[in-house]
């Protein structure tokens, strides 16, 4: 079974070469780490950034954001499974949805779902559905998987997720799973996870910079909870707030500290800044 990608030719370049291109300018850009990343021969025993938050818009606009959270991921060597949760834009599937196995195609080639995982994952939370439906137009996990190629070759495997109940119950049931299963896998696997997220959208630049400095303190603090009272009392329209939830709840049983990498909005990288949407880089480590 292959996914076929719904977004290339629009988020990113359709074309390989253009695609590694693309990437590479993304980590050079002013707005990104401005170098590119060093991965390490042999990686280290331990690896200390476990989670991470990424935007996922398209690549000439939060490119230079994602850039710093891959930076990061690529200096502590290539891990053997990202599990990606992104939010359900499309409004097909279930309210947690899986695709179980088989492979996801890019212009940069194929890289294979872990199976073991996801149906871990499916026995474990209750909640995660094994759903393709939701996945076929989805963009939030596919923008992720060239940077982690242009990074990695092909030679990893992924757990795609996508969330659309995005509520706190859903979010520890997720993040429990999760963790169980990072725990069983320990000494066998080496597991990241990738909240797919962009934040503000479509207001005035300096307002967006207002609410997600709003949505920022509670990811600083991993309050989860505080993070879903300010999406609904503030109107912080962050798109994937879900996945967001859950790396919190990961990151705070791992022991991990949140380290904001960047925060800019698509008016910094396009100069329109009428209307904007917000892109925040984040890792969570020792």
């Amino acid at each position: 079974m292959i996914r076929i990608p719904a977004v290339a030719g629009a988020f990113y370049d359709a074309d390989p070469e253009k695609l590694k291109e693309q990437i590479k300018e993304c980590f050079l850009h002013p707005l990104g780490p401005g170098e590119l990343p060093s991965i390490p021969k042999e990686k280290p025993q331990r690896r200390d950034n476990l989670f991470f938050i990424v935007p996922h818009a398209g690549y000439m606009y939060s490119g230079p954001v994602a850039a710093h959270s891959y930076y990061y991921l690529a200096q502590e060597g290539k891990p053997d499974t990202v599990i990606i949760l992104g939010p359900n834009h499309t409004g097909l599937g279930s309210f947690v949805s899986v695709w179980l196995k088989g492979k996801w195609r890019t212009p940069l080639g194929e890289v294979e779902i872990d199976e073991d995982i996801a149906m871990e994952l499916v026995r474990l939370t209750g909640i995660v559905d094994i759903d393709e439906k939701a996945h076929l137009y989805e963009h939030s996990v596919e923008v992720q998987v060239p940077f982690l190629q242009y990074l990695f070759g092909s030679e990893f495997k992924i757990v795609p997720i996508v969330i659309m109940m995005q509520t706190p119950d859903v979010a520890e049931m997720l993040a429990d799973g999760i963790y169980k299963i990072m725990k069983i896998y320990e000494k066998k696997k080496d597991i990241v996870v990738i909240a797919s997220s962009d934040l503000n959208h479509y207001e005035p630049h300096d307002k967006t910079i207002e609410k997600d400095n709003m949505a920022i303190t509670e990811i600083e603090k991993l309050d989860y909870k505080g993070l879903f009272k300010v999406v609904e009392e503030k109107d912080v329209t962050a798109c994937g707030y879900g996945p967001i939830m859950t790396v919190l709840l990961l990151a705070k049983k791992f022991g991990k500290k949140s380290y904001v990498l960047k925060h800019a909005t698509s008016g910094d990288t396009s100069g329109d800044k009428s209307a904007v949407v917000g892109y925040l880089s984040v890792r969570f480590g020792d």
